[in-house]
């Protein structure tokens, strides 16, 4: 298998699982969700194609750890990190600063990261800011496409989760020849 140079980023939420479809217990812990169209898919091919892959995701520990685990996704992401641990939500820095340290990655790494994500003004902006490349997933009708700012206006946007992969193969195939 290939180790690529960009590291993945991903959100949870209208990323991979569709938020329309999850079930929550009284407590607002995600028990179950079924997954947007090819994100089974979008996940297996990114290991595959040799990928390094991480969770960055506002919640609790608890629900991307059922959500993943019914789809058999989990133990494909080197790394989870959400709010709950962090104590912090997207798009704050130190969301992607425990991500980037999660992977064993300083800030100055953070050019080798891509952020992918649904919503503009946290994981696009938050990405933005520290210099990690911001890619929309504008799958969802649930939150604005449009930007509401330049912070706010994604590097590349895509409309489904099977556009991922051939983008990043094409964004290191512009890397390595630059």
């Amino acid at each position: 298998m290939t180790s690529r140079h960009l590291i993945v980023l991903l959100d949870c939420g209208d990323t991979i699982v569709d938020e329309g479809t999850e079930v929550h217990d009284p407590s607002g812990i995600v028990l179950s969700g079924g997954l947007l169209p090819d994100a089974d898919g979008m996940v297996r091919d990114l290991v595959a194609e040799g990928f390094r892959i991480a969770l960055v995701a506002d919640g609790r520990y608890a629900s991307f750890e059922n959500l993943l685990s019914q789809h058999r996704l989990l133990d494909l992401f080197e790394t989870l990190t959400c709010s709950e641990a962090v104590r912090h939500d997207k798009p704050s820095a130190r969301m992607f600063k425990a991500a980037l340290g999660s992977l064993d990655l300083d800030p100055a790494d953070a050019a080798r990261c891509v952020m992918v994500g649904n919503n503009l003004s946290r994981d696009i902006a938050g990405a933005n800011r520290l210099g990690i490349t911001s890619i929309h997933l504008a799958w969802t009708s649930r939150y604005p496409k449009e930007p509401a700012g330049p912070e706010e206006v994604a590097d590349h946007t895509i409309g489904m989760p099977a556009e991922l992969v051939p983008l990043l193969l094409q964004l290191e195939g512009d890397s390595s020849s630059g």
